[in-house]
């Protein structure tokens, strides 16, 4: 299982281990070399160590360097990808849901490497999964947002009925488009809680050029974990 350590991988890892169809014997995480934290979910990998623990499953840990393009990350990924063909791994899962583009670009990795990619949520309705997530009994907070969509007040928050009843129209219910990210500490995954708090939230600005070539810059709130 891909694993970012928030609430659609952990919802899709559930949705996998109560299906007879399929045996998850793994899961994954990219980190940045440099922090040891998860891409724009900024969670440090200590904390993923503790909910993989409380899952009964190992944690594959890659790193790579940051890089303008795919080029490290597709590196660490096909070497993955070699040492689990050698321990008769063939498939991997996604929290994916309607990101076509991210889709299509998943299992053209995968298929190079004859693997097959497993989308336990694709084409679900996200508000609806959303409620079904928090309903499940799941518990996961704000770990990142889009300053431009989420208000900081939110951010290290709970994500629960009062948050989706809040945001604005224009952000999925899910945070599908990166509008925000969370990280899940308790459900009927773990054996026991992840003892997580947040000790301050951070702002962090990133510049991006679009496919137009126009500058722009985007500023994200970060929830400090610990």
């Amino acid at each position: 299982m891909s694993w970012s350590g928030g609430k659609d991988s952990a919802f899709a890892l559930w949705k996998l281990m109560n299906d007879a169809k399929f045996e998850v014997v793994r899961l994954h995480t990219t980190f940045g070399e440099e922090n040891r934290r998860v891409g724009m979910h900024g969670i440090h990998e200590s904390l993923l160590e503790q909910q993989a623990e409380s899952i009964g499953l190992p944690l594959d840990k890659l790193y790579y360097p940051a890089s303008g393009d795919n080029t490290a990350y597709e590196t660490v990924i096909n070497k993955y990808l070699d040492d689990l063909k050698e321990a008769d791994i063939g498939s991997i899962a996604f929290g994916d849901i309607f990101l076509e583009d991210l889709k299509i670009y998943r299992e053209n990795q995968l298929t190079k490497k004859n693997f097959k990619a497993v989308f336990p949520l694709w084409n679900a309705k996200t508000t609806q999964t959303a409620r079904d997530f928090i309903a499940a009994g799941f518990q996961t907070m704000i770990c990142a947002a889009d300053a431009d969509l989420i208000a900081e007040k939110w951010v290290g928050k709970i994500f629960n009925l009062d948050f989706l009843d809040n945001l604005p129209s224009q952000v999925d219910p899910c945070g599908e488009n990166g509008e925000f990210h969370t990280f899940c500490y308790d459900g009927p995954l773990f054996k026991k809680a992840i003892a997580v708090n947040t000790r301050e939230v951070l702002s962090k600005s990133y510049h991006f050029t679009t496919t137009e070539g126009k500058e722009i810059e985007k500023k994200f709130w970060f929830a400090d974990l610990k």
